[in-house]
């Protein structure tokens, strides 16, 4: 079986590089243990949003 868990995950800008390859390693290892498939296997794709690209509640965040 050819398996590629293909994960996506939309977060608001502002992260360091730090924080984003942990969320990364961690992601990727409760995927390969939970779909039961290597971590080569896992891809990721991040999506990042500038605060005046998002709102809740009618308020962006850039104005939070």
């Amino acid at each position: 079986m050819n398996q590629m868990p293909l994960v996506h995950i939309d977060l608001v800008a502002g992260r360091t590089p730090e924080q984003l390859k942990g969320l990364v390693k961690d992601v990727t290892a409760a995927i390969a243990k939970n779909a039961v498939v290597p971590e080569e296997r896992v891809h990721i794709v991040l999506n990042e949003m500038q605060p005046d690209h998002y709102s809740v509640g009618g308020v962006l965040k850039s104005d939070q």
